[in-house]
């Protein structure tokens, strides 16, 4: 039975998500260099030191059947194409009430602001709504990560609410904070009208072939 945490691979025009594997070190080392991304304060991206550590740490949750980590894999034209620019995962996985959370997600720099997240998003939200029927599908952030609640936002989700003194943020650069979390969800009766617009959107962000003859 394909469940929640059954690996999968999953593709579309600008991107594929590929089971996460130690295959995928030396590309996600060379992402998060790009931009310093393990120095922010309000999330937790691994440094090229923690990689392997953090890939087993997502593995070992795959086997407790918690989470689906996948590579991101860029497909858009340029040096990154083909490589592995990031992280994403579903997390949280609750299969008998078929929940689920997209999240413990980061991108290189080099392809943030481009159509690459909404494809991910697109990927994600269909395998989790059409292929296995979930009934709702959340997002959360640190309240200070105004980049990704935005982006959260754009897709359409609803945010319901705050958790204040969530957790406990230990960065090993920033030291250690509280994290107030911003609860975001995307529900089954709203994901027609969002799966649209995501199609919408990245069909004009894709170039298209042109017409010969």
């Amino acid at each position: 039975m394909t469940t929640l945490a059954t690996p999968v691979t999953l593709r579309n025009d600008v991107v594929r998500l590929e089971p996460l594997t130690h295959q995928h070190t030396d590309d996600l080392c060379e992402a998060t260099a790009d931009g310093d991304l393990h120095t922010l304060w309000f999330t937790l991206v691994p440094s090229p030191a923690e990689m392997t550590t953090e890939i087993d740490r997502r593995l070992t949750l795959q086997r407790e059947a918690s989470m689906n980590p996948f590579a991101v894999i860029s497909l858009l034209p340029g040096d990154t194409y083909g490589k592995a620019v990031g992280m994403t995962t579903f997390m949280h996985i609750d299969q008998s009430n078929q929940r689920v959370e997209i999240g413990s997600t980061w991108y290189r720099a080099a392809v943030q602001r481009t159509p690459l997240n909404s494809a991910c998003k697109r990927l994600l939200l269909g395998h989790a709504f059409d292929t296995l029927a979930c009934i709702a599908v959340e997002f959360r952030t640190h309240v200070m990560n105004h980049r990704s609640r935005r982006a959260i936002e754009r897709l359409g989700a609803k945010l319901d609410g705050v958790l204040r003194s969530h957790q406990i943020n230990r960065h090993p650069l920033a030291g250690n904070s509280l994290r107030d979390t911003c609860v975001y969800s995307l529900t089954q009766a709203e994901w027609p009208a969002v799966r649209a617009h995501l199609d919408s959107g990245l069909s004009l962000a894709i170039p298209q072939p042109a017409n010969i003859g």
